[in-house]
């Protein structure tokens, strides 16, 4: 049995450096979040949030993406979204374009250069037009109310337009340069998925806070998020650790002038590729009709102003309509983003290439169609546990009535997956460090 691997973290120089310039940045992080953009009314933000409706949920998912920094409307208030949007464009883009493909599969180190690049430079001008995007959100969302007095390119201040959105532009392109910093400095690779999870985690006092504040559920709501809390770290942990090991040989070594036997091994596949991903997807554009509508809902017309009341109502997060299309199109969502991942990862021409191969199945092609076939069985768990996750709050709404907290523990419950994933890979990646020290404990005790 391994012995803990703790009181070696502090002892390895390295190692305490990485950790410390990590909480360095992400204490310069935290402090620019609450760096507001110019002219922006927090009053007007808080009240969306606070009336719920399709708003308080895009904008519920939009805050946890962005670390909590849309409800203060800071210059960070999108945080590393664009970046993520491109980056998913991006690899949807791959399999599309056959010569991007080709790229990817030919040279798959230049690759993936070439689309770190290009997320960077898609990310400016995606950051600006939802820096635009948001604000007319907002005040679509506050019933015509500005959030920012005189915002607007035309008939507007155009000074100010610019300074806002430059300003937000920036803030997005500070909080991605931060991550790569905590990336190539901190902690190794963690860099993005550290920034979200420093949002997510400094949210929780506020979270505690506005549970106390309900008098006549508070006890309930307490011992409810906790055991609920606990069980769904207790899942995402079981689940994410979740691997099918596919049998794989390959070749023997020449030695002199024999060949050593073939070398067994395996290929593990993944029970969640998708990630968050899915939620993500789902959650936009099952939100989008509603945003759509609310532009018609104060249309002189009846017939126009009743069928889009219909369609926010539909569409807005409260009604049970929302939460069973949310369920179904996750589960679709994490079909479809593991199958372009693991169809950009073309293992059946990478394993045929080292001359490896699997029991019973021809290399090549036919290796591909098997391990899809693998994949599908084993993603079909996972996706009816991402599922399960993203419309929990409405299942305990269902049992337990919980009023307005079923929104919070929304956030809870999908910031979760992100909270437990960059644990897991914090600690991994620790651990590897440790290694390379020459520390052989583990960190956990397995």
């Amino acid at each position: 049995m391994k012995r803990s691997a703790w009181r070696y973290i502090w002892a390895a120089k390295d190692i305490r450096r990485r950790l410390l310039i990590t909480l360095l940045i992400l204490a310069i992080y935290r402090l620019a979040a609450h760096v507001p953009v110019p002219g922006a009314n927090r009053a007007v933000i808080a009240g969306i949030f606070e009336s719920g409706g399709a708003g308080g949920t895009l904008l519920g998912l939009l805050d946890l993406l962005s670390g909590g920094t849309v409800s203060n409307f800071s210059v960070l208030a999108m945080g590393v979204y664009p970046y993520i949007t491109s980056q998913i464009i991006l690899q949807l883009l791959v399999p599309i374009i056959p010569a991007l493909q080709k790229k990817m599969e030919e040279d798959p180190r230049e690759g993936r250069k070439w689309m770190e690049k290009w997320t960077y430079i898609l990310a400016v001008p995606m950051a600006a037009l939802q820096a635009i995007g948001q604000i007319n959100l907002f005040t679509t969302f506050t019933g015509g109310v500005p959030v920012i007095q005189n915002f607007g390119f035309v008939g507007g201040d155009l000074l100010l337009s610019l300074a806002v959105v430059i300003s937000m532009t920036a803030g997005t392109m500070f909080a991605i340069w931060l991550g790569e910093l905590i990336s190539e400095f901190g902690i190794r690779n963690q860099g993005l998925s550290i920034i979200i999870f420093s949002g997510i985690v400094s949210r929780i006092p506020v979270n505690f806070v506005r549970l106390l504040a309900d008098e006549q559920n508070r006890i309930i709501l307490i011992v409810i998020s906790t055991i609920v809390t606990a069980l769904t770290i207790f899942a995402i942990v079981y689940v994410q650790q979740g691997r099918r090991n596919v049998p794989v040989m390959y070749p023997g070594r020449r030695v002199g002038n024999r060949m050593s036997m073939p070398v067994k091994g395996t290929l593990p596949l993944m029970v969640n590729m998708a990630g968050m991903i899915p939620l993500i997807f789902a959650q936009s554009l099952l939100t989008f009709p509603a945003i759509l509508a609310s532009f018609f809902t104060s249309s002189p017309n009846e017939f126009v102003s009743n069928a889009a009341t219909t369609v926010t109502n539909l569409f807005g997060g409260q009604s049970d309509f929302y939460w069973v299309l949310y369920f179904l199109m996750v589960v679709a969502f994490t079909f479809f983003y593991t199958n372009v991942l693991f169809t950009q990862q073309n293992y059946g021409e990478s394993l045929k290439r080292v001359g490896a191969r699997i029991p019973g199945v021809s290399p090549g092609a036919p290796t591909q169609r098997y391990l899809n076939r693998v994949l599908s069985r084993i993603t079909l768990p996972g996706a009816l546990f991402l599922g399960l996750v993203a419309v929990l709050p409405w299942l305990l709404g269902l049992i337990i009535p919980i009023g307005e907290s079923t929104g919070l523990m929304l956030v809870q419950s999908a910031g979760l997956l992100i909270v437990v994933g960059v644990v897991r890979d914090i600690f991994f990646n620790i651990e590897a460090e440790l290694k390379v020290h020459g520390y052989e404990d583990a960190l956990l005790v397995r």
